[in-house]
C-alpha cells in the first residue's frame, strides 16, 4: 500500500507585540487645560461669595430692626423698613458727610487727572536734563508712608490756614494721589503712537493744543483707569481728613461713619448703621459697575502690539 509522508506541523510563530501608539499630545494638553479651568473657576467661585456675601448681608440689614438683626441675622427682612435710610441720612448727618465727599472728592480727582496727566505727558514724550530724575521723584513718593508726613503736614497746613479746610483737604489728596498717577500714565503714554501727535504738529498745533486735542483724547481710557483707582483711594481715606480735617462741618464720609458707629454703638441703632454703610459703599460700586469696561481697557492697553 502506497502512502504518502505528510510534510511535519510548522509550529505556529509567537505574535509580534503591537506597540500602542501614544495618547495625542493635543488631547492631553486640553484634559489638562479643562482640570485647570475647573479648579480656577471654583476658586473664583469662593472668593465671589466671600466677597459678595457680606455686601447684601449690609443691605439686608439695613432694612431690618435692631431685634431682628440681633435675633435672626441671617433671615430675610420681614419688611423694607426705609426709615432706617431716612433716620441715618438726616439724624445722622450723612447728608452732611456724603456733600463734603463729593465737593472733596470730586475736586481732588479733577486737579489729579489734569496735573497728573499734564505731567506725565511730558516725562514720556520730551527728553530734557532731569527727566529720569523727576519722574523718578514720583515713584519715591509711592514707597513713601504717608504717616511718616502726618506731623509736619500738620504744621505746614496750620501755617498757611489750609487747616479744617476744603480746598486744604482737596490739595492734600491731590499732592498724595499724583505720584500713582504719573507712574500710571507715564507708561500709558508712551505706548500711544507718535505719528498722530506729529502730523499735528505739522498742521500747525502748538504744544497745549496738540495734548489737549489730540493726546488725551487718545488716552481716556487710561484716564479712566486710573481716576477709578484714586476715587476709590480718596473716598475711602481716613487718615488724612482724621488729622487735617477736625472741623465738624466739614467732615467727610469715612469720619461720619466712624463717629456714626461710636454713637450708634451706645444706643443700638445698628439698623441705622448699616445704612450709612450702605450709603457710603453704593457710590463706590456704582462707579466700578458703570466704568469696568474702560478700567480693564485701560490696564490691557499697550500689552499687545
Amino acid at each position: 500500500m502506497k502512502t504518502t509522508d505528510t510534510p511535519p506541523a510548522v509550529p505556529a510563530a509567537d505574535p509580534v507585540p503591537v506597540a500602542k501608539a501614544p495618547a495625542p499630545v493635543g488631547k492631553a494638553k486640553s484634559s489638562e487645560g479643562q482640570v485647570l479651568n475647573v479648579f480656577s473657576h471654583g476658586v473664583l467661585i469662593i472668593w465671589a461669595i466671600l466677597v459678595v456675601m457680606p455686601l447684601l448681608w449690609a443691605v439686608m440689614a439695613s432694612f431690618k430692626t435692631d431685634n431682628s438683626i440681633l435675633s435672626t441675622p441671617w433671615a430675610l427682612p420681614d419688611k423694607l423698613h426705609f426709615e432706617n435710610w431716612s433716620r441715618a441720612w438726616s439724624q445722622a448727618h450723612m447728608s452732611d458727610y456724603f456733600f463734603n465727599t463729593i465737593i472733596v472728592v470730586g475736586c481732588s480727582l479733577v486737579g489729579t487727572l489734569l496735573l497728573g496727566s499734564m505731567a506725565a505727558y511730558v516725562l514720556a514724550r520730551f527728553d530734557f536734563p532731569g527727566n529720569r530724575f523727576i519722574y523718578y521723584m514720583f515713584i519715591g513718593g509711592m514707597s513713601f508712608p504717608i504717616i511718616l508726613a502726618l506731623v509736619p503736614l500738620f504744621f505746614v497746613m496750620n501755617n498757611m490756614g489750609l487747616l479744617n479746610t476744603r480746598h486744604g483737604l482737596i490739595t492734600v489728596y491731590i499732592a498724595y494721589s499724583l505720584p500713582f498717577t504719573v507712574f500710571f500714565l507715564t507708561s500709558f503714554f508712551r505706548t500711544l503712537p507718535t505719528s498722530v501727535a506729529e502730523a499735528a504738529m505739522l498742521d500747525g498745533a502748538s504744544h497745549t493744543r496738540t495734548f489737549f486735542q489730540v493726546m488725551l483724547p487718545m488716552a481716556k481710557p487710561g484716564l479712566i483707569s486710573v481716576g477709578i483707582f484714586n476715587f476709590l483711594g480718596q473716598w475711602n481715606q481716613y487718615m488724612l481728613p482724621t488729622v487735617l480735617n477736625t472741623d465738624p462741618n466739614h467732615r467727610v464720609l469715612s469720619q461720619g461713619l466712624v463717629e456714626l458707629a461710636n454713637s450708634q454703638g451706645y444706643k443700638g441703632d445698628w439698623s441705622g448703621l448699616f445704612a450709612g454703610l450702605v450709603m457710603a459703599m453704593l457710590p463706590v460700586l456704582a462707579a466700578y459697575i458703570v466704568f469696568q469696561r474702560q478700567v480693564v481697557a485701560g490696564l490691557t492697553a499697550g500689552a499687545v502690539k
